[in-house]
Order: C-alpha cells, then sequence, then structure tokens
C-alpha cells in the first residue's frame, strides 16, 4: 500500500506537469514563439535599421525636389519667350530642357508634343517631385511644368515668367492635361 500512495502521489505530481507542459507549447506566449527569428521592435520597425523592410522613396523624393529648387532659383523670374531658351527668355519646354540636363544630367526633347511622350503615365494623385506635369491651354497648345511636391509645380508662365504655381488653382485645374515620371535618379 505504501507503493500504492507513492504512485499515486507522483501521478498527482506528474499529470499536472505534464499537462502544463503541453499546454504551455501549444499556447506559447509571443516572446518564445520567435526565438532564433529576427524580430522588430515597435521603434525598428518604422526605422530604416530594419534591413528587410525596404524604406520609403521619400529620401530620393527629397533629393528631387532639392535639386529642382536650386535650378529654379537660377532662373526664377526670367521672362517667358515663345521659343526662347536662354536667361534673356525662355519657354515652358526649353526650362525643363534646362532644369533636367543641370539638375539630373537628363537630356529632354526640345517641344511639350516631343516631351510628353517620355517616361510612363502618373495619376495626379500619385505625383511625386520630378515629374512632368501637362496642360492643355488651348486647342493645339500644350504647356509643361515640373511636379516640385505639396501640390506646386515650377514652369516658365507666359504672363509670370519662371515661376510656381499651384496644382489647385483653378485655371491649372480647369487645363490639367496628364503626368508623365521620368527616371531621374538611379
Amino acid at each position: 500500500m505504501p507503493l500504492f500512495k507513492k504512485i499515486i502521489a507522483a501521478s498527482l505530481l506528474i499529470i499536472p506537469l505534464v499537462i502544463s507542459t503541453n499546454s504551455f507549447a501549444f499556447n506559447m506566449p509571443k516572446e518564445f514563439a520567435s526565438l532564433g527569428v529576427k524580430t522588430l521592435s515597435n521603434k525598428d520597425v518604422f526605422s530604416q535599421r530594419a534591413s528587410f523592410i525596404k524604406p520609403e522613396s521619400k529620401t530620393n523624393s527629397n533629393k528631387v525636389r532639392s535639386a529642382i529648387l536650386a535650378e529654379f532659383s537660377n532662373w526664377k523670374g526670367t521672362r517667358y519667350h515663345f521659343g526662347g531658351t536662354t536667361h534673356n527668355g525662355v519657354d515652358c519646354s526649353a526650362l525643363m530642357q534646362h532644369i533636367f540636363s543641370d539638375s539630373f544630367h537628363k537630356s529632354l526633347p526640345r517641344t511639350t508634343t516631343q516631351q510628353i511622350r517620355n517616361g510612363e503615365h502618373v495619376n495626379k494623385e500619385m505625383l511625386k517631385p520630378g515629374d512632368l506635369v501637362f496642360f492643355q491651354t488651348s486647342p493645339g497648345t500644350r504647356h509643361v511644368g515640373v511636379y516640385v511636391g505639396n501640390n506646386e509645380f515650377i514652369h516658365a508662365s507666359s504672363s509670370m515668367g519662371v515661376t510656381m504655381s499651384s496644382l489647385a488653382n483653378r485655371y491649372w485645374v480647369e487645363h490639367y492635361e496628364t503626368a508623365r515620371r521620368l527616371k531621374v535618379m538611379g
């Protein structure tokens, strides 16, 4: 009988231990579930230290924007002249040629009709700095500018010369045609 009591006592200790071990194995706390697997803390999820998360191309957009704005400062206020290609007078497509050539060493065709055929179409809601924005200003006449972010674009305005304007301006909203994205940075 003492052996029987020992077996029962041992069973009462061992059975709960076996049950709890199996239960623990299936209901493991999260801390133990990924042992040996690379994980990220909440802080790391949004940082660039997370090597398997590709960072947003925000840095690239900022570099493109900065390069365009630097070139804009060289041209700001230059008067508009149809067919012009210099600081004495420039038209919209020639300004785009200068901005892309001087900022990104990217060659663009001379006219808006040719420029609109480059790159890939991009929806207005998805614009990024460096995208060309095109407007149909009258039948057979097109205008081009370069998007710089914050709903603004740089262009050679026939009334104000080289300037920055808002895409939300009623005139530009009514005449907006399309946008094209060129690969400007590698």
